[in-house]
C-alpha cells in the first residue's frame, strides 16, 4: 500500500495552487505587454503617400508608408 499521501503534495492543493498563480502571473504579464504594445502603437501615426502608383504586385508597399511623428 502507498501511505506516504500527503494532502499538500504537489500532485495535490499545492500543485493546483501554485499553477493557478503561474497562470495567472502570465495572464498578468502578457495583458500588461499588450496594452504597453497598444499604447505605442495608437501614438505612431502614419500617412500613404502616392496611394495611385501603389502597384498589388512587384511593388514594395513599405515605401509608400511615411511615419507622422
Amino acid at each position: 500500500m502507498n501511505e506516504n499521501r500527503s494532502l499538500f503534495a504537489l500532485d495535490g492543493i499545492t500543485g493546483m495552487l501554485i499553477a493557478t498563480l503561474l497562470l495567472l502571473g502570465i495572464l498578468f504579464f502578457l495583458t500588461l505587454s499588450a496594452i504597453s504594445v497598444q499604447q505605442k502603437s495608437a501614438t505612431n501615426f502614419y500617412d500613404i503617400k502616392d496611394e495611385a502608383s501603389i502597384k498589388m504586385i512587384g511593388s514594395k508597399q513599405a515605401d509608400h508608408v511615411v511615419d507622422v511623428k
